[in-house]
């Protein structure tokens, strides 16, 4: 395969791409360093780490029209989100920074005339809006929470909001002057940027939203999309595997014992707009429904789950080896009096691939009432059952559950039999807010159907990769839940049919030849994980760049190549991984391919 060019979307030629492409490590490196070489080669990104230029447009709109030039504007979709993050920007800012941060709220003008798709979906969104040096702060919450809009979202409000059918109260009296925003097209590629230019013309604008509607309209039909998330929260629950006729009237609530545990209904499914917004509000339902105590962060954890657990609520214990060590350690806490929230893990970690001990931090679950949350996102549903040892469950369906790369999605499960269902369950009616925009859900519902048949294909094809590393002198370890000193962990939720997963790592002797084979290796190479097409990424230099040292200190080499097996031909994927380890030969013994 050629390779994507840097600054491309994956896959390419996909305007709402999950990944970008950085196809060498100087690329990767680069992209870390902030260096203009590369930066200028992005417009967009991975969706919670460079705010899209779509979405970048339609804030510089808003700003145009209800700022002044030296504010910024973060879009959520809903004034909850919005709240939330003005709270944690004026808590988070130094004391007297914080200035003025307000919310504006903006909704369908129903005095205007709109298509049936645009009345009945009725999206609204909210600006918080802010000083543009308190950028920082509140790209903090958007990467953390994932509470902010989806660029499919924000793409259809924008021209909503060009043609004037969204709008705040005061702007649903005439007025004059209004200060217009750019043409549809001109997004900008950075966040935050010098104001737009007052261009658009109004039959543009018009033109802008007819087409967006009439797509909109032509993928989606909207009175599907409530049955399009009814077979989502099924597929995730188990009840239902494979496709489904969306046009015929769903049958009421089901119940499902295929995830290990009786009685799970697919009322007990949340879904978020993506992995890590249903990470962020399990922890804040935890927090609200069992009070204010620190939670248990136990394992390697990716990144923005402990910065959640660290910055929201009262902070973590932080258990990075995820060892038995640890567990002893928190043994003896507990036994001493000390009493926690919930304990957060990963099945299996990212990107050691070790597994915690389920069975026995259930154990001192019950024995000292503390929940337990875990991310099955690597090892998925069809490999593993957790449910069984944890109170809540969650995926970032974004990754495997899609596998194409183009939609952002999350769950969070209640086990039905968890000592906290009732509360928890409480909480969630009170406090659940179903974000997850129309458009997206289509696609991840489409995505999603043949997500049980793609699983064996990519289980097999990763013991291939990890055979043929494991047998090159030049490679120095492997990881993969197969082979880990944790397997017993894994094996003992592993469901009869499952396999290992598709995500593996591995590190060569000298970085020379990790640099080598990366720059060489015939694949996509970017973030995110899960994909149908091979994805390759120097996962810590860019999740821990400025932090190498610090993960280090937990057994994460700096040099780690992480492979997310996808569903190509076995013999082809051999083949460019053979090439690949030649360049990391030739590396290794001076001579160039």
């Amino acid at each position: 395969m050629a390779i994507i060019e840097l600054g491309d979307s994956i896959p390419s030629l996909t305007p709402h791409a999950v990944s970008m492409s950085l196809p060498t490590w100087a690329d990767n490196v680069g992209y870390e360093e902030g260096d203009k070489r590369v930066m200028d080669k992005l417009p967009n990104g991975y969706p919670r780490f460079l705010i899209h230029s779509i979405i970048a447009g339609f804030a510089n709109d808003i700003i145009a029209k209800h700022g002044t030039p030296d504010q910024s504007a973060m879009l959520f979709p809903s004034h909850k989100a919005a709240h939330r993050c003005r709270n944690f920007m004026q808590a988070t800012a130094e004391p007297g920074c914080a200035g003025d941060v307000k919310i504006i709220d903006l909704f369908l003008d129903k005095r205007k005339e709109v298509s049936t798709v645009v009345a009945r979906l009725s999206p609204s969104v909210s600006a918080v809006i802010f000083r543009k040096d308190l950028f920082p702060i509140a790209k903090q919450y958007w990467q953390h929470s994932g509470d902010g809009i989806s660029s499919r979202y924000a793409e259809f409000c924008h021209a909503l909001f060009l043609d004037g059918k969204l709008a705040d109260s005061t702007s649903l009296q005439p007025t004059m002057n209004q200060k217009r925003g750019p043409r549809r097209y001109q997004t900008v590629s950075r966040y935050p940027t010098s104001e737009t230019e007052n261009k658009a013309a109004s039959e543009e604008r018009v033109e802008s939203a007819q087409f967006l509607e009439e797509r909109f309209g032509r993928n989606l039909d909207v009175s599907l999309v409530d049955n399009a998330k009814v077979a989502l929260r099924r597929r995730i629950a188990g009840s239902l595997v494979g496709e489904v006729d969306l046009s015929v009237q769903q049958s009421p609530n089901m119940t499902s014992d295929s995830r290990g545990v009786t009685g799970l209904s697919d009322d007990d499914v949340y879904l978020y707009p993506c992995g890590m917004n249903a990470i962020f509000n399990t922890h804040r339902m935890l927090l609200e429904s069992r009070g204010q105590l620190k939670s248990i962060s136990f394992g390697f954890p990716y990144i923005d789950t402990l910065k959640v657990l660290q910055k929201f609520g009262p902070g973590c214990l932080f258990y990075g080896n995820g060892s038995s060590e640890d567990l002893d350690d928190l043994e003896a806490r507990l036994k001493a009096g000390e009493r926690y929230l919930a304990l957060f893990c990963e099945f299996p970690g990212n990107p050691m691939l070790k597994c915690p001990d389920l069975q026995r931090i259930k154990k001192l679950a019950d024995t000292y009432d503390f929940g337990v949350v875990v991310d099955e996102t690597i090892a998925n549903s069809i490999n593993v059952h957790v449910l069984p040892y944890a109170d809540m469950v969650v995926s970032s369906l974004t990754k495997i559950f899609s596998g194409d790369c183009n939609v952002m999605g999350g769950s969070a499960i209640l086990n039905p039999q968890g000592r906290y269902y009732e509360q928890l369950k409480n909480a969630f009616v009170s406090d659940y807010e179903d974000n997850y925009w129309a458009e997206d859900v289509m696609f991840m519902e489409r995505n999603s159907r043949d997500f049980a048949t793609r699983i064996k294909k990519i289980n097999d094809n990763a013991e291939t990769i990890c055979s043929l590393l494991q047998a090159h002198p030049l490679v120095k370890d492997v990881y993969y839940p197969k082979y880990s000193p944790t397997k017993k962990f894994y094996d003992e939720c592993r469901t009869p049919t499952g396999g290992y997963g598709g995500l593996l790592s591995f590190t060569f002797h000298k970085k020379a030849q990790a640099v080598a084979f990366f720059d060489r290796i015939e694949t996509a190479k970017g973030p995110s994980l899960g994909t149908n097409f091979t994805l390759t990424s120097p996962y810590v230099l860019l999740a821990h760049y400025c932090e190498l040292d610090w993960a280090a200190g937990f057994g994460v080499p700096a040099d780690l190549l992480r492979i997310s097996v996808g569903v190509e031909d076995a013999e082809d994927l051999k083949s460019r991984f053979a090439i690949a380890l030649k360049a990391a030969e030739a590396a290794g013994s001076g001579l160039e391919l």
